[in-house]
């Protein structure tokens, strides 16, 4: 499958809305616990640095991407990111291409670094992505994730330096 990374557009906002919802309902992978609205979601996607959405061959918004940083002052220079793909399309290389994108895009916005502060330890299809694509894991928190079940799971902070290039300009 090909897939188109773009910029949101507002005709995207439903979409959107329901894809990151539905990984919120599953409460396995993000920290936040409640759903977007139209109105909180226009505001969510808007204030980010960045939110790409991944089409499919067909134009259908299948996932998507939230780019911002991390931290704020001597520490704006480190990005985070969370991205989201509908259920049904998981497994197709939507994930790779959404992550592959917002690295590049995180470069082009002056970012140095990307950091990942509570990526799940049962989330295997997402530390195998990230450790191909080269992210390096920064320890364990015992028990740093609340699961919707009541569990609570283990996190790997990851990062990645993005002027892997040898560019520290």
């Amino acid at each position: 499958m090909q897939w188109r990374i773009e910029e949101w557009r507002q005709e995207d906002l439903a979409d959107l809305c329901r894809i990151w919802n539905r990984v919120v309902e599953d409460g396995v992978a993000f920290p936040q616990t409640g759903p977007l609205t139209e109105e909180t979601g226009r505001e969510f996607f808007a204030a980010q640095s960045f939110t790409g959405v991944a089409r499919d061959d067909q134009g259908r918004v299948r996932g998507l991407y939230i780019l911002h940083p991390n931290n704020v002052g001597r520490c704006g220079h480190i990005a985070n990111a969370s991205y989201a793909v509908d259920a049904d399309a998981r497994g197709l290389g939507a994930g790779e291409a959404l992550v592959s994108h917002c690295l590049t895009t995180a470069r082009q916005l002056g970012f140095r670094i990307m950091q990942f502060n509570a990526v799940v330890a049962t989330n295997a299809p997402v530390l195998a992505l990230y450790k191909k694509l080269g992210f390096i894991q920064l320890g364990i928190i015992p028990g740093g994730f609340h699961a919707k079940d009541g569990r609570w799971l283990d996190i790997i902070p990851h990062y990645k330096n993005l002027m892997e290039d040898g560019d520290e300009g």
